[in-house]
């Protein structure tokens, strides 16, 4: 296997009740880049990355995370990846740094590589001044760092989001998605972050866009729309992801 992809699916199938949701999806994801993965609701990009994750077990095909085979050594997978939920997952009566700690405790990490991680991360997202405070007392955009942080800790090479900037204020999304843009080249970081806002992609970003659990495009999001503008791209996922409707 090619050393220089971090996640490479294929022939990927899942349904549910012998509805299908995903049908022979086939990525292979290079090492350091950006992935932005675009689709409406319903698209199967939740089930995509519940089987990333290793939450579900895929019906069909085989995945692997930085070479290792998800579903012969799961741990070894797991432990080179970093996840950030649409939900928010942190405990709300513990502080940033009990809920960090804890998730360092799941990953077998000792006291002063905890505290070194924790410092680290925390410094990078710009909310080292959050340590002390319980997650309760946060808004919605630091504890969206805290979690992105936390999925940082034991430092994994792929980072999967799910819809991690849903609910935000628009400068916040903002702001977070120019931070993770940042992280990925200081810490050659390969990302895939889902979404279902068109202003949440970047020109410089690699796009693939799933619908009806099929891949529709997978290519750099520069060379898929011209000229490279929001407009263009709304316009481009407009055609490939409501042809069918329009048709009927």
């Amino acid at each position: 296997m090619s050393t220089e992809f971090a996640i490479v699916m294929k022939e990927i199938g899942f349904g549910y009740h012998r509805k299908p949701v995903l049908q022979s999806l086939s990525l292979n994801l290079k090492k350091g880049r950006y992935y932005a993965l675009l689709g409406p609701n319903g698209a199967g990009k939740s089930t995509l990355f519940a089987l990333l994750c290793q939450l579900l077990r895929p019906q069909a095909g085989t995945i692997s995370i930085v070479g290792v085979d998800a579903a012969k050594t799961p741990r070894q997978a797991l432990a080179k990846t970093g996840v950030v939920f649409q939900q928010s997952t942190l405990d709300l009566d513990l502080t940033v740094e009990q809920n960090l700690g804890y998730h360092a405790a799941l990953h077998g990490m000792g006291a002063l590589q905890t505290r070194t991680a924790i410092t680290r991360e925390l410094s990078r997202l710009d909310v080292a001044d959050k340590r002390k405070v319980k997650v309760r007392a946060l808004n919605g955009g630091h504890r969206r760092r805290v979690e992105i942080a936390r999925a940082l800790l034991h430092d994994p090479e792929v980072l999967l989001l799910d819809e991690a900037t849903v609910g935000l204020d628009i400068p916040t999304r903002q702001q977070i998605n120019q931070d993770l843009r940042e992280l990925c080249r200081q810490k050659a970081l390969t990302v895939l972050s889902s979404t279902h806002l068109i202003d949440d992609i970047q020109p410089q970003d690699h796009l693939i866009v799933l619908h009806k659990g099929t891949v529709q495009l997978d290519m750099p999001c520069a060379d898929a729309v011209s000229p490279y503008s929001y407009q263009g791209l709304s316009e481009l996922y407009q055609q490939l992801t409501l042809k069918e409707e329009v048709a009927a």
